[in-house]
């Protein structure tokens, strides 16, 4: 892959992905009251759901900063892992309510991957 294609993929993963988790992020903490009763039926600390949403809206403006993408992508895989998890395990539906959280785990890896400094030596 080129090194300017894989620039326009990252540069496009970068910008869907980080206003999906500023929107997700700012939706959780909008409605907090919802958000902590249902992290309080899934069995978690109310304060998570602080957490997680304040995670999501500062790993989606981090995404969009070119110096913090990486750290941005690999903080929001973390939270990712936790929500298929949580579908998989205690969410009702089980993984198929949970295929967003999936399909954002999968692109946060490929954009991870394709941030990821690439050797110019050639073994």
């Amino acid at each position: 892959m080129s090194p300017s294609l894989r620039n326009t993929i990252a540069w496009i993963l970068q910008v869907l992905l980080g206003l999906f988790f500023i929107f997700a992020g700012f939706n959780k903490l909008r409605d907090l009251s919802a958000t902590t009763a249902m992290f309080g039926n899934l069995g978690l600390p109310s304060v998570l759901a602080y957490v997680v949403g304040g995670a999501e809206l500062l790993g989606g403006i981090g995404l969009l900063v070119p110096r913090l993408t990486r750290l941005a992508a690999m903080g929001l895989l973390i939270i990712m892992i936790g929500a298929v998890f949580m579908h998989i395990t205690k969410i009702p539906g089980g993984l198929a309510g949970g295929i967003p959280a999936l399909v954002s785990l999968v692109l946060l890896a490929v954009l991870l991957w394709l941030r990821w400094p690439v050797s110019s030596r050639v073994i």
